[in-house]
């Protein structure tokens, strides 16, 4: 679905968009309490494994948006005949892995 010819759109079912605002809260629940612990002086270790948390959290919702892109909007789009639709997920994953 695109709206001006310029950005494209993804309507979510309800499931969808609560499965990844949810995760998303998590992780800025987790961004929040690391804040916390840089104000508090806590130890770096410390600190550091909850980055890591983070971090792991942020690549899990990656995945789930990843993977229902692929299921979603690049099938359609290659069933539709719009070839640029791989070489626009090639880019993204070349985006995702650096």
């Amino acid at each position: 679905m695109e709206t001006c010819g310029c950005h494209k759109t993804k309507e979510r079912s309800e499931e969808e968009y609560k499965r990844l605002v949810n995760r998303l809260s998590r992780v800025e629940g987790q961004i929040r309490g690391i804040r916390g612990m840089v104000e508090r002086s806590a130890y770096c270790p410390d600190i550091l494994a909850q980055v890591a948390a983070a971090n792991a959290a942020l690549n899990a919702f990656a995945k789930e948006l990843l993977s229902e892109h692929i299921r979603t909007c690049v099938t359609r789009d290659i069933r539709e005949g719009r070839d640029e639709t791989v070489e626009e997920l090639l880019c993204t994953l070349q985006k995702l892995m650096k």
